[in-house]
C-alpha cells in the first residue's frame, strides 16, 4: 500500500534531522515550522475496493499526536461523502523534537550554542553548518572552546602540547581531539596564525605553532663496499640531518617492516630506509632523493597501495617492489586477510598496479585479501633485486 502511514511522516522528518536542519534552525533562528510533510491517499478505485482499510488508514491519521491532519470532504459516485486526509502539519518547533523523541539531543546542543555565544561568537556559521558534529561533542564542548580562546590569545606558541596550560585541558585530550580542533580553529584564528602548508592530518602541531618532537629516520646502507656515513652504516637522523646527507647511493629502497629492513640483501649503490606507514613528509625536504631511483616495498593490500599513493605525492618517480601480481600469486599459502580495506580511489597508481588494487578492493581473488611483506619468500626477494637494472 502506497498510502502514507505514520511511520512516513516521522521518516520526512528524521531526514531534515539528518541533514541538520532542524538544530542549524536554533542557530539561525529561521523558524521551519509550520511545516507541511507529503501525505498520499487513497484513489477513488482504491475506495471503493478497499473501503474498510481507507477507514483504518483514516483512523490511524487522525490519532496522531503532535501532527495537525487537515481533511477534507470527498463525494463518491457509489460511497457518498467521506472525510479523507489530505495534508500533513507538523506546527512547531517542540512537536517535531517529540516525534523524533530528540528532547535529550536539543537541549545538549542548545547548551552548545549558548555556550558558543557566549563564549566564541566566532564559531556560530560553524555550527550552523555543522550541527551534528557539534553535537557528537557536546560533552567536551567547553574544553573545545577554551583551547579556542587560549590559541586566539596566543598565535603560534612555540611551546610543545604538553605545555599548554589550561584547566581540565592536558596534551592527551588535544591530541585526541585534533580532528575536530583543526575544524574550529580553522574557522577562529586568523590566516596568520596558521601554517597553510601543513596540511596532513598529522601535523597539527606545525599547522598552529607548536613544537613537535622531531621526526626520525632510519636507514641502512646497502652496498657491500666499506663505504659508510659519518655517522656509520645502519643509522637513526632527525629529518634535518638525512635531508642534509650526500650519500653515494643511486638507489633507495623503502620498506614498512623492520625485519625486513634489517634483513635486506646487500645491493651496490643503494641504501634502504625503514618506513613509516603514512609518514612521508619528512622526505619532501631531502632534495638528494630527486636523483635517486626510490622502490617503495608493502604489503599487497588496498593499504599498500595507498601508502604508495601517498609516497608519490611526496616524492615523484616513486617504484613499486615486490608489490605486483606475481609476487601475490606466487604465495598463496602465505595470504591472510586485511580487517578493514581503503576502498577509495587511488589516482597515483600505474596502471598495473591500478588493475591490482581493484581486484583486491572489490574482493575478486579473495575476500580480505593481503599478503604482507614479511612472508615473501627470501629467495624471491633476492631474485626480484637481481633483476632490477
Amino acid at each position: 500500500m502506497s498510502w502514507t502511514r505514520a511511520s512516513d511522516l516521522r521518516a520526512q522528518l528524521q531526514r531534515q534531522w539528518d541533514r541538520g536542519e532542524i538544530l542549524s534552525s536554533l542557530v539561525s533562528g529561521k523558524a521551519l515550522f509550520p511545516r507541511r510533510l507529503t501525505l498520499k491517499g487513497p484513489t477513488s478505485t482504491e475506495m471503493a475496493d478497499r473501503f474498510d482499510e481507507v477507514r483504518a488508514w483514516v483512523a490511524e491519521l487522525l490519532a496522531l499526536s503532535h501532527y495537525r491532519i487537515a481533511v477534507r470532504q470527498v463525494n463518491h459516485r457509489s460511497l457518498g461523502a467521506n472525510s479523507l486526509p489530505t495534508e500533513a502539519w507538523v506546527d512547531q518547533f517542540d512537536d517535531a523534537v517529540a516525534l523524533l523523541s530528540k528532547r535529550h539531543e536539543v537541549a545538549r546542543f542548545s547548551a552548545v550554542l549558548e555556550t558558543t555565544q557566549k563564549n566564541q561568537p566566532s564559531l556560530l556559521g560553524w555550527l550552523w553548518r555543522k550541527p551534528l558534529r557539534a553535537l557528537d561533542y557536546a560533552a567536551e564542548w567547553e574544553r573545545l572552546l577554551a583551547i579556542v580562546v587560549w590559541l586566539q590569545a596566543h598565535p603560534r606558541p612555540d611551546i610543545y602540547l604538553r605545555q599548554v596550560d589550561i584547566t581540565g585541558v592536558d596534551s592527551k585530550f588535544i591530541e585526541t581531539h585534533r580532528g575536530i580542533l583543526r575544524e574550529l580553529l580553522d574557522v577562529a584564528l586568523p590566516v596568520a596564525a596558521i601554517d597553510g602548508d601543513a596540511t596532513d592530518g598529522g601535523e597539527f602541531a606545525r599547522r598552529y605553532g607548536f613544537r613537535d618532537k622531531p621526526l626520525r629516520i632510519r636507514l641502512r646502507l646497502l652496498d657491500p663496499e666499506p663505504v659508510a656515513l659519518p655517522f656509520g652504516r645502519d643509522v637513526t637522523l632527525d629529518a634535518e640531518r638525512f635531508s642534509g646527507l650526500t650519500p653515494a647511493v643511486s638507489r633507495v629502497f623503502i620498506t614498512e617492516n623492520e625485519i625486513n629492513f634489517l634483513a635486506f640483501p646487500e645491493a651496490r649503490d643503494s641504501m634502504v630506509i625503514f618506513g613509516g606507514g603514512y609518514g612521508f613528509t619528512m622526505l619532501r625536504q631531502a632534495h638528494w632523493l630527486a636523483d635517486c631511483r626510490i622502490y617503495y616495498w608493502g604489503d599487497i593490500d588496498t593499504h599498500g597501495f595507498a601508502i604508495l599513493d601517498q609516497l608519490r605525492g611526496e616524492i615523484d618517480g616513486v617504484e613499486s617492489f615486490l608489490m605486483d601480481r606475481a609476487t601475490l600469486l606466487a604465495f598463496p599459502s602465505q595470504w591472510g586477510r586485511e580487517d578493514r580495506q581503503v576502498v577509495r580511489d587511488l589516482p597515483r597508481l600505474h596502471a598495473d598496479e591500478q588493475r591490482l588494487f581493484d581486484d583486491l578492493r572489490d574482493n575478486r581473488i579473495a575476500p580480505n585479501l593481503r599478503l604482507e611483506q614479511e612472508r615473501v619468500g627470501f629467495s624471491w626477494v633476492e631474485q626480484a633485486l637481481a633483476k632490477l637494472v
